[in-house]
């Protein structure tokens, strides 16, 4: 097993994170999903946050990442949702027509630790999911 390090320790914290459109509406293509990831990563960043895989269907998104054990979860998504939907909102227009308030992404969300599968197991189940 490969485990990541810092100053005073080694780890291995994967999580698998679900996020929904406000009203479960149909609005993500390839470009809004591109457009998203790229944002998750960037923001990540500043988390140490480093994305694994990423899908997507018409309603919502499948993320797997790995974090730092410093990394505060709960503020890096409530900020990539505050700040993704924001500017999806902006550049895509025709997402407005079907999401007519701020929102873009449900209240809710579902984070998961995948320590109890193999990493390689849900990897696959992330790359399996989407438009079919």
């Amino acid at each position: 097993m490969k485990l990541d390090s810092n100053n005073h320790s080694v780890f291995s914290m994967y999580y698998h994170l679900v996020l929904v459109v406000k009203y479960r509406r149909s609005v993500i293509d390839n470009t809004i999903s591109d457009y998203a990831k790229n944002k998750f990563v960037s923001l990540g960043e500043n988390y140490k946050i480093t994305l694994v895989e990423w899908n997507h269907d018409i309603d919502h998104v499948h993320i797997l990442f790995k974090a730092h054990p410093n990394s505060e979860l709960s503020k890096f998504i409530n900020a990539y949702k505050s700040a993704s939907s924001r500017l999806i909102k902006k550049e895509f227009p025709l997402v407005r027509k079907k999401l007519w308030k701020e929102m873009f992404w449900s209240r809710s969300f579902c984070l998961l630790t995948t320590g109890g599968s193999p990493i390689e197991v849900v990897k696959k189940y992330i790359e399996n999911q989407g438009m079919k």
